[in-house]
């Protein structure tokens, strides 16, 4: 008999449902989609999560049904998901009663500036996290106070606040629940006990009630009554799963993403004390009783930066292009992108940062713009990583995976830049793998150490620039920053 895994992975502005043999160890199928995203104001950023499920209802049924897969041979489902956005629903109905409200968005920055200092040190301190607009508590204040009916749902106990996993796992299963790495990323939990934090409640004015039940990540999640009853078996955050897709699941293991943002996370183990000032403190994993943590840097803008070129600038027709237009000039030339659309996030933390765009002269040409947005990816990689080493972390593998890591120039600047061996997954969306292999971990089909086994790297990139020359171009990079 066929034995399968439906893997789920919705993004920031794509999903996809991908099928996964689980004898041949191969992704069988996949199917996507693009949704739309709304832009209502200056920097804020929202989604129709109702469009999101029923997208993501159709590509898996789509997907099951272009292979013929019977209910006994589809073992598990997997859901991976962008971190943050908010989805606030009515219990009863399962309709959401606002758009969701995306991790970019930065509606509540002044909320989150007005906080007492004593009460972000408590956050910080509780969470792991830095406050800032990007996370879940401060999005759900904002809907508890500016949409109509909201509260009074709220009192009746019938109003519900998730990220889009719970929010998913709820329309397909009827499971009010989350795992504990999406949980992380709210401003709630507690770092510590894996629960929702009263204190932390009260500070932002949710209930309880209106938050879902926090799981380890290879739990029991309920059945998927319209994908045809299957366990949903495997929850995990996008950038999480990632690191199980890359095979960095052990300490000491750092993985780099660039997708619509860029996330460099490092595993540090079942140590959740360790908080370094301008990074963050998350949840890696929870399987079973284990907890393992990350010490990561967010990027908010990282390949979104080579869409706005593309869309908004028309500098070039296919992405594909951008690596021979970087190399086809020697240098930056001293041009620096800093791209800053919507902030900056770690290890600068500057919300009303904008981008710029500095050091041109007449003879700047497009090259130079596709080259200094390629380089900054690398410059705030660098940045984050500087913050890490200065914390006596320990670098052992550094793998990249994501759209931007199909660009060469992107990883040898990135080897340049850290002054380390560079290694690309062989998958460059291997997120949804991360979440594929937890479900095959809950459903004891596989261990860590064949995880690590069945991950592929594609090829290995090395330092190939003087420790002057890598100081000159950071160098412009830090310059560049102070214009912001």
């Amino acid at each position: 008999m066929r034995r399968f895994i439906l893997g789920l992975d919705e993004g920031t502005t794509n999903l996809r449902s991908v099928l996964y043999n689980v004898d041949k160890k191969n992704i069988v199928d996949m199917e996507s989609k693009n949704f739309k995203q709304y832009y209502p104001h200056s920097g804020w950023v929202e989604q129709d999560a109702d469009e999101i499920y029923k997208k993501i209802l159709s590509t898996s049924k789509d997907v099951l049904a272009r292979n013929g897969v019977k209910r006994e041979e589809l073992l598990a489902i997997g859901i991976t998901n962008q971190r943050e956005t908010v989805v606030a629903w009515d219990r009863e109905t399962g309709e959401p009663v606002y758009k969701a409200i995306v991790w970019q968005c930065r509606r509540t920055s002044d909320m989150i500036e007005a906080l007492p200092e004593e009460t972000k040190k408590l956050i910080k301190e509780k969470t792991g996290l830095i406050p800032n607009p990007y996370f879940s508590a401060s999005k759900m204040k904002w809907i508890l106070d500016n949409v109509k009916g909201v509260k009074s749902l709220a009192k009746s106990g019938r109003l519900c606040f998730g990220t889009i996993d719970s929010f998913l796992t709820f329309k397909l299963t009827g499971n009010f629940v989350t795992d504990t790495t999406n949980a992380s990323r709210t401003m709630l939990m507690n770092l510590k006990t894996l629960s929702w934090d009263d204190e932390l409640l009260d500070i932002f004015g949710i209930s309880k009630n209106s938050l879902p039940e926090i799981l380890p990540c290879d739990s029991d999640f309920g059945n998927a009554k319209r994908l045809l009853n299957t366990p949903i078996r495997a929850i995990i955050g996008d950038q999480m799963s990632s690191m199980f897709g890359q095979g960095a699941v052990r300490s000491g293991n750092t993985k780099v993403t660039y997708g619509t943002g860029g996330f460099i996370l490092t595993n540090i183990g079942q140590n959740p004390d360790k908080k370094l000032p301008n990074l963050l403190t998350t949840v890696a994993s929870t399987l079973g009783k284990k907890t393992c943590y990350a010490i990561e840097g967010s990027m908010y803008s990282a390949c979104s930066c080579l869409n706005w070129l593309k869309q908004k600038l028309e500098i070039y027709d296919d992405v594909t292009e951008t690596s021979s237009m970087a190399t086809s000039i020697d240098s930056n030339e001293g041009v620096y992108l800093v791209p800053a659309f919507t902030g900056l996030g770690a290890p600068y933390w500057d919300d009303k940062a904008r981008a710029c765009i500095v050091g041109m002269t007449f003879d700047t040409r497009k090259e130079h713009l596709v080259r200094a947005a390629l380089e900054s990816m690398v410059y705030n990689t660098k940045a984050i990583v500087d913050e890490m080493k200065s914390d006596g972390l320990k670098f052992k593998l550094i793998s990249v995976d994501g759209g931007g890591s199909k660009n060469p120039f992107v990883l040898q600047f990135l080897a340049d830049m850290l002054n380390h061996d560079v290694v690309k997954s062989k998958f460059s969306e291997s997120t949804v793998l991360g979440a594929i292999y937890v479900a095959m971990l809950s459903l004891k089909l596989t261990t860590l150490n064949d995880i690590k086994a069945m991950t592929e790297s594609e090829n290995i990139c090395s330092p190939s620039i003087s420790e002057a020359e890598r100081k000159k171009n950071y160098q412009g990079w830090q310059k560049a920053i102070k214009n912001i």
